[in-house]
């Protein structure tokens, strides 16, 4: 079918958030943070002085379909721009057919690396986020001896192969590395291994229900209380989905969450919570990092006068400007922020130290 061109005065954004899949636990948050974000620019000078307008894009299938839905929508003019929350296998499968056509914004945390132009990796990275979460861990737990668990795609395995050569020489190290293919629902035998070896907290590189399958179990197992578990990814939604029970000793780290005391993130909450009241999908660094990224394309518009490639590109390294997550600085097409480490406490997460800064 033929998609009409958007008319020249609207920037249509591929909206690209999972809504099914083992990620697809996520999409209800990134939606509602998306469209939040597009009625507030929309009610100020939208992006670069037109009206925004979200093509959503299903990302919880086959990156190679996601891929060529986003290629079709560029070619066809349909949009001009690309962002949201996906895991890095669809990032990557997605730059591979429009990247420096279009700019990109990558909403995710990511394993860092990707210099195709036009493409800007929003979100927390290892350097910013696990590796001074599992600082803080054994300054504050004594959790010195790793095991990593891990989704088997891009992210997790470069992520855990950076915690493991970044902790070389610390007194933490990563003991043992396992990865399961995306969607597993029985982790009987990973646990089984876990529970034998001589490991002080686990670093959960698991997405969506996948992680709140593996809480589950791990907590039936009775490791809860004796191994604490770190995660980039775990979010509000897996708190619920879990339930209360499976969330013992299980710490997060991110750039936000709700309910954090700083005036950026609770002006976000209360427009949130207005808007879409009080049975909205959770607020959580997964929506949120959707609304980052409709901000940022908004703040590429201000700067460079449009989302032109070329313009972008050209586009002066160490920009600040203020979000939901405080002062964040564009470093190359990486973003500096703060982020915080947070322990869950039932179906909320409490912060509890902030562990970067943006700089």
């Amino acid at each position: 079918m033929t998609r009409p061109v958007a008319p020249a005065d609207v920037v249509s954004v591929a909206f690209v958030v999972p809504l099914q899949g083992p990620t697809g636990i996520y999409g209800p948050s990134c939606l509602a943070c998306g469209e939040l974000a597009v009625e507030q620019l929309n009610a100020s000078t939208g992006i670069a002085g037109r009206q925004v307008e979200l093509v959503v894009v299903d990302a919880g299938r086959d990156p190679a379909l996601v891929a060529e839905d986003v290629r079709r929508l560029v070619d066809s003019g349909r949009v001009q721009a690309v962002a949201g929350w996906h895991i890095s296998a669809v990032r990557q499968a997605v730059t591979r057919v429009v990247g420096g056509r279009v700019v990109y914004a990558f909403a995710a945390m990511h394993e860092g690396g990707d210099a195709t132009p036009g493409v800007f990796m929003i979100g927390e990275r290892p350097l910013n986020q696990l590796l001074p979460a599992a600082h803080w861990m054994r300054e504050e737990l004594s959790v010195g001896r790793w095991a990593i668990i891990g989704n088997d795609y891009v992210f997790p395995r470069v992520t855990g192969a950076t915690a493991r050569l970044a902790l070389e020489d610390t007194p933490s190290e990563v003991v043992s590395e396992t990865y399961v293919p995306l969607g597993t629902t029985d982790f009987a035998a990973v646990i089984g291994d876990l529970s034998q070896r001589p490991v002080d907290g686990v670093i959960m590189l698991l997405m969506g229900q996948d992680a709140v399958h593996f809480n589950r179990q791990f907590a039936r197992a009775g490791l809860s209380a004796q191994l604490p578990r770190l995660s980039p990814a775990v979010e509000e939604n897996t708190l619920l989905a879990g339930g209360a029970a499976a969330n013992e000793g299980l710490f997060a780290a991110a750039a936000y969450f709700d309910g954090m005391a700083t005036a950026e993130s609770a002006e976000l909450a209360r427009a949130y919570y207005s808007r879409w009241g009080r049975w909205a999908p959770a607020l959580n660094a997964v929506g949120e990092s959707c609304y980052e990224a409709m901000l940022f394309l908004a703040r590429l518009g201000e700067v460079c006068g449009s989302l032109d490639v070329r313009r972008v590109s050209a586009m002066e390294s160490g920009q600040f400007w203020s979000s939901p997550r405080g002062l964040v600085r564009l470093d190359g097409n990486l973003v500096d922020q703060d982020v915080y480490v947070a322990r869950a406490d039932g179906l909320e997460f409490r912060v509890a130290d902030q562990i970067a800064r943006a700089h």
